[in-house]
């Protein structure tokens, strides 16, 4: 086992949600699928799965049937950042983030199906924000903060000023 993997609670669609994430990134696939035995937690019939993992980027991530969550829905609180080396991928993970019932948040986020949140970022962002020239890393945030999807042309324009 890891020492850290991340677990994402789902009431009952966490093998989807382990097959979704894994169509999403190139580098991903689906690990183990536990499945509850008979006589399992009071919301669990034999079978059933319970967890289902999938590596995105060497880094897993357990997606586990936790039945309903006693603070509602996933929140903005914890969130995970994809850094995109162009705008074409980018484009790509936001596309297929947000299909099927995602949602487009400002500043580069996203909200899966599933109600969890995304950072789209292109690399260009923390490199221009870092830039020791602080008039153009402050030309650089007040544009990322205007858009919805980031947009690394806009974003490298706002840095010539």
């Amino acid at each position: 086992m890891k020492k850290l993997t991340t677990c994402m609670w789902f009431e009952r669609r966490a093998e989807e949600a382990a097959r979704f994430y894994a169509s999403v990134f190139r580098n991903a696939e689906i690990g183990e699928i536990v499945k509850a035995p008979a006589g399992g937690e009071p919301y669990t019939t034999e079978g059933q799965v319970l967890t289902a993992e999938v590596s995105i980027e060497g880094h897993t991530f357990v997606c586990l049937n936790g039945g309903p969550h006693p603070e509602g829905k996933p929140n903005d609180s914890v969130s995970f950042q994809i850094l995109c080396k162009d705008q074409a991928e980018v484009d790509e993970y936001w596309n297929k983030l947000a299909a099927d019932g995602g949602k487009e948040v400002q500043c580069g986020w996203v909200k899966d199906r599933y109600g969890f949140a995304w950072q789209i970022v292109p690399e260009a962002l923390p490199r221009l924000m870092k830039d020791p020239d602080r008039e153009k890393a402050k030309r650089v945030t007040a544009a990322m903060m205007q858009m919805v999807k980031l947009d690394v042309a806009r974003l490298e324009a706002a840095a010539k000023g």
